[in-house]
């Protein structure tokens, strides 16, 4: 994708824009698949510009409808195109549908086309090497299994090595709205040409994978707020002055001796990004192995809960981060329990969010300035319910899911993955895709999450509002293991995140 990406539209919303503009007489169903088609042979030209042969797999309705806009687009460009459609046979008996769909079947066969019968047979004949396969059998509100459907095109396909295959809005066997898979062998594009805006399919779950690279096609339609993507920080990072309490003061806590390395790379995170003072409290004896490793941060005994309340005594502590390293003993639950109780912004990862789960009355005591960060297995433990829901037909999305948890205990919500969901408790979430061209699966490592952690409550202790900071952070921490590149550990990101920063603030 290149330029400006619009905000992620759901099904119902695509369609709901497509309805208005044409009851309000802006445009008309043939117009816009029109439109349709010649952004998806654009992209296709710039995309395999050496190919002059394509297969079209059309469906029944108004996806099927763009690909005889396609079909026939290509063929005046002098390409050897084959339409190979669910509705040949009645095509052929000279029995058009109505529709939008309909009149593009009909202008195709006008022009002296003709359309052949969706058989591997018929699929094989019109492919060559280095040829194009379009996917327009199914668009946008798929929600049945394709795998008879698809049979043909795999078992055509799969004797070409060099086809370029292009699905026209998404892949056939791809759930719009959760991106999850629908069959167990989906069509699987080397490019996906969606329109007027994204859909969660193309960011969310299995869905990049199948979708190959992203191209969207305008279609004239007005804008409307959907999802947004994150494609920046959400807030202003430079310093204008100050001293550094003006900045704020992050409270990290720790587990015991041998357990700190999370914590002092989340202690390290928040000096990075900006808060004027990182503090972490650990028991006693911890102190000498966390001094040996740490200077610029600050050091302070927390051995009780009693402790944690005294240091929570200082009113210029403005964050705390709570999880990393934490432990899951009682002297961890007290303090969970003392800092949930205090209100000021917290982050809550790893295992405070174990504690959290297993824990009515903790979970009771959370409150609109927290940040929670769960992955996938820490979601499914604090929403047991809700992500067996996820997993199941029909399910919600992850979006849905954040947005729905988020709001079921008013807090902001950081769902982490390649496809980061954030959510606040007022219904407000956004998506941080770190796919395609800012893919960085080097961030699957240990630690990285913890930085991440870390960079949020930096942001919360300068004084960044909850939603702001976690969605803030999420780019900033994907920026960071780009600027690195491969062969990434944890303790990089701290090193990254200046050059961010200076090309952030720079413009």
């Amino acid at each position: 994708m290149t330029g400006q990406i619009p905000d992620i539209v759901t099904t119902a919303q695509m369609r709901a824009l497509e309805q208005r503009a044409i009851a309000a007489g802006e445009v008309s169903g043939l117009t816009l698949m029109e439109r349709a088609g010649e952004g998806v042979v654009k992209a296709i030209i710039a995309h395999a510009p050496e190919a002059n042969r394509a297969v079209v797999l059309c469906g029944k309705g108004n996806n099927g409808g763009d690909g005889f806009v396609i079909a026939r687009l290509l063929a005046a460009r002098g390409w050897q195109v084959r339409v190979c459609a669910l509705t040949a046979e009645t095509l052929s008996a000279g029995q058009i549908p109505v529709g939008d769909a309909g009149e593009n079947a009909r202008r195709w066969l006008a022009a002296g086309q003709g359309v052949y019968p969706l058989t591997a047979e018929a699929i094989r004949d019109g492919l060559s090497e280095g040829a194009v396969l379009i996917d327009a059998l199914l668009g946008i509100g798929q929600s049945r299994s394709p795998e008879a459907l698809l049979a043909p095109v795999h078992t055509a396909s799969a004797e070409f090595t060099r086809l370029t295959r292009v699905a026209v809005d998404l892949p056939t066997g791809l759930c719009s709205d959760s991106g999850r898979w629908l069959c167990d062998a989906p069509f699987r594009a080397d490019l996906t040409v969606t329109f007027h805006a994204p859909k969660p399919c193309h960011m969310l779950a299995e869905g990049p994978e199948i979708c190959g690279a992203l191209e969207i096609a305008p279609l004239g339609l007005r804008p409307e707020p959907g999802i947004p993507l994150i494609t920046g920080p959400l807030c202003n990072l430079g310093k204008s002055g100050g001293h550094k309490f003006s900045h704020g003061h992050a409270l990290v806590l720790s587990g015991g001796s041998g357990r700190g390395g999370a914590a002092r790379l989340a202690a390290r995170a928040a000096l990075r990004i900006g808060a004027g003072l990182v503090t972490l409290g650990c028991p006693r004896a911890a102190i000498p192995e966390n001094a040996a490793r740490l200077d610029a941060v600050m050091l302070t005994p927390v051995d009780t809960a009693d402790d944690l309340a005294t240091s929570l005594s200082d009113p210029r502590i403005s964050a705390l981060l709570l999880g990393p390293g934490l432990g899951l003993d009682a002297r961890a639950h007290a303090l969970v329990d003392v800092a949930l109780r205090d209100t000021r912004p917290c982050v809550l990862d790893a295992d405070a969010l174990t504690l959290i789960a297993g824990d009515a009355a903790l979970r009771a005591h959370l409150h609109a300035g927290c940040i929670l960060t769960p992955h996938g297995g820490e979601f499914a433990r604090l929403f047991p319910d809700l992500s067996a829901r996820m997993r199941g037909s029909g399910g919600p999305s992850r979006i849905d899911a954040a947005t729905e948890a988020a709001q079921e205990l008013g807090v902001t919500l950081l769902m982490k993955g390649p496809d980061t969901v954030i959510a606040g408790p007022n219904g407000r979430c956004a998506l941080h895709a770190a796919l395609r061209e800012r893919a960085v699966p080097w961030l699957a490592t240990a630690g990285a999450g913890d930085v991440l952690a870390g960079l949020i409550a930096g942001l919360l202790a300068r004084g960044m509002p909850g939603f702001e900071a976690a969605a803030s952070a999420a780019y900033l921490h994907a920026s960071a293991a780009q600027v690195f590149g491969p062969g990434l550990i944890a303790e990089d990101l701290h090193e990254a995140i200046p050059q961010v920063l200076r090309g952030l603030i720079a413009h």
